[in-house]
């Protein structure tokens, strides 16, 4: 150990100044035990802890239907329809097949709602689901009206022109005999359904009622904003996803109860 003597001092004086500097080396070495100690014991504590359980989160794949407006019927029937023109075309060239039924709600600029298999294994009461399901995605609700009148018809009685350009986008050339829904309500409903990825269900009103659902809540046109029924049904629901919601809502103007 090297000691440093100052001779401008007496000796007595260096002997002072070490004397000094080891008080202030002892505090410091006691601090520092004190420190460890305290780290010892937080070290401990957190050893002690159970480890949280950690949240996982499951993305599912998409499916193929899920990039048109879509529900299951209360008989587990799957029912699309088109969210454009374009999106119509899809529906009646891609995915209308034999054996499906096709609705449309009798008015300019609805979707095109096509029931799989349908024509062999729907009721009167799936049928009057998909034809609510068909006018609730039709103009009549962001017009604010209350009902409209819905039609039906078979993969053969449904059809482009054959003359090119003859028809638009998204119209189609219908023939023979429809079925007719008269005065269906637009009323859909929403409800949480933990049965059912991502947790939410929002369906016609009819499919709610055929299943047995209790504590859903009914949507009907009105005044409020599309993107404030989306929040309001997400809190109330406590489903976060909002983007969701929208998706799977008429475009147009809405009435919570």
């Amino acid at each position: 150990m090297e000691i440093k003597i100052d001779f401008t001092k007496s000796a007595q004086d260096n002997a002072g100044d070490y004397f000094k500097l080891s008080k202030k080396l002892k505090k410091k070495s006691e601090g520092a035990a004190l420190a460890i100690k305290d780290l010892e014991k937080k070290i401990s504590k957190i050893r002690e802890r159970k480890p949280e359980a950690k949240i996982v989160r499951q993305i599912s794949e998409k499916k193929w239907y899920e990039k048109f407006n879509w529900f299951l019927t209360s008989n587990g029937m799957l029912a699309i329809g088109g969210r454009s023109a374009l999106q119509n075309e899809l529906v009646n060239s891609k995915y209308f097949d034999s054996g499906d039924l096709f609705f449309h709600a009798d008015v300019f600029g609805a979707s095109a709602v096509v029931l799989k298999n349908g024509s062999t294994g729907a009721s009167l009461q799936v049928r009057e689901e998909v034809a609510q399901f068909a006018g609730c995605f039709s103009r009549s609700w962001d017009s604010g009206a209350a009902s409209v009148n819905v039609y039906a018809l078979g993969r053969e009685q449904v059809s482009k022109s054959k003359e090119k350009g003859s028809l638009g986008t998204g119209s189609f050339l219908l023939e023979g005999e429809r079925e007719w829904f008269k005065g269906v309500a637009l009323e859909l409903c929403a409800y949480s359904d933990d049965a059912k990825p991502p947790g939410i269900s929002i369906v016609p009103l009819l499919t709610a009622m055929a299943e047995g659902i209790k504590g859903y809540i009914l949507i009907k046109p009105g005044i409020k904003k599309k993107s404030d029924a989306a929040k309001e049904l997400s809190e109330r629901l406590k489903f976060h996803d909002i983007d969701y919601i929208m998706q799977h809502l008429p475009s147009g103007g809405f009435s919570i109860k």
